[in-house]
Parts: C-alpha cells; sequence; structure tokens
C-alpha cells in the first residue's frame, strides 16, 4: 500500500495516553498545543479588558484636575474653618469686655444709688435744720466725725474729722469765725487734755476757718501720740464778734458720727 495512505485510513489503537494511530503518532494534538491555545485565549481575554478599561475609564488629565480641584477646595475649606476660628476668639473676647463693662457699671449705679441716697438724707436734715417750722438756735457744732487715716502701724495717729456747723437764729447773716479741736483721754493711765498745737504737732498751728449763712461742714485732720486712749472731743467756735462756742463729743458718737454733740 503507498506511503501517502490518508491517516484517517490507518487503524487506530487505543494505549494509555489516549488514541493513536498504529504507527505511534497522536490522533489529537498534544500539551504543547493545548498550551498555546490557552495562551491564546489569555491573551485576547486581557487585551479585551484592556479596551474596555481604555474606553470606560477617565482619561489622566481629568484625574489631575479633579485632584487638583479637591486641592483648592480643602484650602478654600481650611481658611474658612481659620477665619471662623478668628471670628469666635473675637466674639469670645468682646462677651469678656462687655460682662467686665456691665459688672463696672453695675458697681458705678449701686455708688450712685448709695451716693444720691444720701444727698438725699442730708437735703432732709438740712431743710429741718434751716426750714421756716426749724428751731431758731445760734452757731452751733451739729454734728462730728472722725476717721483713721491709713492701715500701717506708722499712721495709726493720724484722723480726719469732719464737723457741720450751722446757724439759724440770724437767718441770712454770715456767721464767720475760727474752728480748734480739743481731745481729752489717758496717757500712761493719767487723763490728759490735748489741745489744737499738739494734735496738729505745730505750735503756732493755725484754726481752721468758717464762714457760711445757714451751715457749713468744715475739717482737717489731728494727730494723736502712740497710747494715748481718747474719750472726749471738744469742738470750740470763736465767731469774729461775740462769745466762743465749745460742744464736746464723745469719741465712740465721733466714730459712729453721731448727729447731736454731748453738750457744753
Amino acid at each position: 500500500m503507498a506511503s501517502g495512505m490518508a491517516l484517517e485510513d490507518q487503524p487506530v489503537v487505543e494505549t494509555d495516553t489516549g488514541p493513536a494511530t498504529a504507527d505511534g503518532r497522536a490522533r489529537f494534538p498534544d500539551a504543547r498545543w493545548r498550551i498555546a491555545a490557552a495562551t491564546l485565549v489569555v491573551v485576547a481575554l486581557a487585551f479585551g479588558s484592556w479596551g474596555l478599561w481604555r474606553v470606560l475609564a477617565p482619561p489622566a488629565t481629568d484625574l489631575r484636575a479633579q485632584l487638583a480641584g479637591s486641592e483648592r477646595l480643602g484650602q478654600a475649606q481650611r481658611a474658612q474653618i481659620e477665619q471662623l476660628r478668628q471670628q469666635v476668639a473675637t466674639l469670645a473676647r468682646s462677651d469678656q469686655i462687655s460682662r467686665e463693662a456691665n459688672r463696672d457699671l453695675q458697681g458705678t449705679l449701686a455708688e450712685r444709688d448709695e451716693e444720691l441716697a444720701g444727698l438725699r438724707a442730708d437735703v432732709a436734715f438740712y431743710e429741718r435744720l434751716v426750714g421756716a417750722t426749724a428751731p431758731r438756735r445760734g452757731l452751733t457744732a451739729h454734728t462730728l466725725q472722725i476717721q483713721r487715716q491709713g492701715t500701717q502701724p506708722s499712721s495709726d495717729s493720724a484722723w480726719h474729722f469732719a464737723t457741720t456747723l450751722t446757724q439759724n437764729l440770724n437767718r441770712g447773716a454770715v456767721s464767720a469765725g475760727l474752728l480748734t479741736l480739743s481731745v481729752e483721754g489717758t496717757l500712761g493711765g493719767k487723763l490728759q487734755r490735748l489741745d489744737w498745737p499738739a494734735l496738729r504737732r505745730q505750735p503756732q498751728a493755725p484754726p481752721v476757718p468758717y464762714s457760711f449763712k445757714y451751715f457749713q461742714q468744715v475739717e482737717g485732720d489731728i494727730f494723736l501720740p502712740p497710747q494715748f486712749t481718747p474719750a472726749r472731743l471738744i469742738v470750740r467756735l470763736k465767731p469774729q464778734s461775740g462769745a466762743a462756742v465749745e460742744q464736746s463729743f464723745t469719741w465712740d458718737d465721733a466714730l459712729r458720727g453721731s448727729n447731736a454733740s454731748a453738750g457744753p
């Protein structure tokens, strides 16, 4: 039979590796052909996936533009956040200043209310003093107040006094003269009276002048020696004409601001 006999005309022999022709050649493609076919399929799938990605994926320029836009948006948001923080800090400081100003205003108003109450009391007092129904009295030291000056031990002996002088006996007439003080107390267990020069610590201390029609408040400072215990103050008024007038106040009443003298 000719060597060019068709392959399909040759007898087929079954082997453990699959069908084969009688001369031992494989009837179906061997493993190398199968690998090549699988490789072609994988390459085709990869090429198809790449093409699909190229179609569906956005261009790289669009991604860069989106990234730049996101960065600009983030910067704008950070700037806005910082601006809002500054505004919050400013508002908080303004609120603190407003609260402090309100507290100061409340304190000032309370002081003004207290001052007005005191002035009203003074007006009522002076109206009773010089009014048409007030009793007629000559030159008088109506009140005497005394207050310690300073808080240090070196200034414990310094005192400030204020006395209100009145007269309504001669309405409209001017009462003028000189005022001095004396203090009675004890020093070293002995009674002692300190006159005006000793209280002023000046040998020729000038008196305090006064001049008024109805009333006047006269003020000044005196100095007490160490270890001196005061008990009574004497106000001496020497008018330009007429006899001198003396009135006494207890030290405790003068500390409290008594509204009446203890007497001559």
